[in-house]
């Protein structure tokens, strides 16, 4: 099967410090694939680089067959990868509606601009019920869905999430787990970056575990789930 995404020798430096080294991964269409791993492991920084939001010291990132390492961030967008950054980062003194329509800047048709965002609203029907309200004044969970409902208005075959569920209640990273997985169902592949180890495994097919910029493990969900040394480190030992 060929790869939507394949990552081949990345390496990334902060200054003199080597942030990921060597790492290699890959995601195939229909997939979603967990990246786990501690805190300052490299998790975003592997996002950022796909994204665009970091330059690439070392090697070749291809998306489609397409070898996009010399790609800006909005060329990489254009691509079709959608990423929803850790913190969520909504416009806080725009509208939902208003953050949604950001998320479509590439479409020319303001038609199917409006057909792209009633799609996300049926997906994220609070947010319908929030359309008019400033994002500043939504709960964390409702700027979550928002964040990642601005993505999906582009459309993306590639969905990178940064940590969704960070500081939201367990009933709440339910809700937003239980949307991803509708995400997935209706055909969009995902990556995600997620210090919940027990939520993503749970909703991954795969999974790669990074230790200090570099892959330490790689399995698939169910394996790292069963895995004595990853049950150690990341799922609290149970």
């Amino acid at each position: 099967m060929n790869a939507l995404l394949d990552v081949r020798g990345l390496e990334v430096r902060y200054g003199g410090i080597v942030a990921l080294r060597g790492i290699d991964f890959r995601v195939d269409e229909g997939e979603i694939v967990a990246l786990l791993g501690a805190n300052g492991a490299g998790k975003t920084t592997t996002l950022r680089a796909i994204s665009g939001l970091l330059p690439i010291r070392a090697g070749d990132l291809t998306f489609a067959g397409t070898n996009f390492r010399k790609h800006g961030a909005d060329a990489i967008a254009r691509l079709g990868i959608a990423h929803v950054p850790e913190g969520r980062r909504v416009f806080t003194r725009m509208t939902v509606r208003e953050n949604l329509e950001l998320g479509g800047y590439a479409v020319a048709a303001r038609r199917e601009l409006d057909v792209r965002i009633d799609e996300v609203l049926s997906i994220f029907p609070r947010l319908h019920e929030r359309i008019a309200q400033r994002a500043g004044t939504l709960s964390g969970g409702e700027q979550q869905m928002l964040a990642i409902g601005r993505a999906l208005v582009a459309q993306p075959r590639l969905l990178v999430l940064d940590e969704p569920s960070l500081g939201l209640a367990p009933l709440i990273v339910a809700q937003i787990f239980e949307v991803l997985r509708d995400i997935h169902r209706r055909g969009t592949t995902i990556v995600l970056v997620e210090q919940n180890a027990h939520a993503a495994l749970a909703l991954a097919d795969r999974g790669y575990v990074l230790r200090n910029g570099e892959i330490a493990r790689n399995d698939t969900a169910a394996n790292l789930a069963r895995d004595p040394a990853v049950v150690a480190a990341y799922l609290g030992g149970e």
